[in-house]
């Protein structure tokens, strides 16, 4: 299978964003979004598996 490289431009609130999501290994994150930005994570949950 070809694997297709796409190259982006993030700002920083985006940047922001990809390392909270990276960091967090299980649980919930509310994202709110406007003017297709993020703008902050309201809620964030945490899970533990058994």
């Amino acid at each position: 299978m070809n694997k297709k490289e796409i190259e982006m431009i993030v700002n920083q609130k985006e940047k922001h964003l990809l390392e909270l999501v990276r960091s967090t290994e299980y649980g919930e994150l509310k994202i709110v979004i406007q003017d297709a930005l993020p703008i902050r994570v309201e809620e964030l949950k945490k899970s533990i598996k058994l």
